[in-house]
């Protein structure tokens, strides 16, 4: 599987010819400027929520990739609204079969509304499963016990956590929850973007290094195989 780092809280997987977009927000991201989003061509976009830093250029990369979107009723309904016709709407704890694996929607612990001020539905994680591999993206949420049924139901090997507080959890959070998921490899995500969620790095890295777990802080831009 290769993972690709485009900023905040966005990435691309990529595993057998699959490519998969989480939460697209690149052009609003200074701190993503050197990214060309016209390159972006993903099989599959999914979104946790309907927040700005998770959507703004969802509709831009879905209508030009012709990508099949993944997400909640009401963030389906807003896309659909603008033409994109090629949406599969969902919400928590449901599961779509493709010829790829299945896409699973998880809870999250997080508000959710769309950037026009309408009701985006519940918040979400996300769980995909591949013939090889299952990934965990948790989007925007606290630390919350059912991570444990999490685990006990798809067996995450690989996590992508918010780790910049202020929002969402912070390191140590993030660090407990990785060891209820039972993951050994955690992606961050949801830091440095702002002010208000700047983090130290080295102490970030610690802290999961404490519990046995490896933490990886991706270079915008860069991109790694797991």
């Amino acid at each position: 599987m290769h993972i690709t780092y485009f900023g905040h809280s966005c990435f691309q997987i990529e595993n057998d010819g699959t490519k998969i977009l989480f939460d697209p927000f690149i052009r609003p991201n200074t701190l993503a400027s050197h990214i060309d989003v016209e390159k972006i061509n993903p099989d599959v976009v999914a979104i946790s929520h309907g927040h700005s830093d998770h959507i703004a250029d969802a509709e831009e990369i879905i209508r030009r990739s012709g990508a099949k979107f993944f997400t909640n009723f009401e963030i389906y309904s807003w896309l659909s609204g603008k033409g994109l016709d090629n949406g599969h709407p969902m919400n928590t704890g449901g599961s779509v079969k493709l010829d790829w694996g299945k896409i699973s929607l998880t809870p999250a612990l997080h508000s959710s509304s769309l950037p026009d001020g309408s009701y985006g539905g519940s918040a979400n994680g996300i769980h995909i499963q591949f013939s090889d591999i299952n990934v965990y993206f948790a989007g925007d949420t606290d630390l919350f016990s059912d991570m444990r049924l999490i685990k006990e139901k798809y067996n995450p090997k690989v996590a992508f956590l918010p780790i910049g507080d202020n929002f969402t959890m912070d390191i140590y959070s993030a660090a407990e929850a990785a060891e209820i998921l039972g993951t050994s490899k955690v992606i961050g995500m949801h830091y440095n973007t702002f002010p208000y969620i700047k983090i130290d790095m080295e102490e970030a890295l610690e802290a999961f290094n404490k519990r046995g777990i490896e933490l990886i802080l991706m270079d915008i831009g860069s991109g790694i195989n797991i």
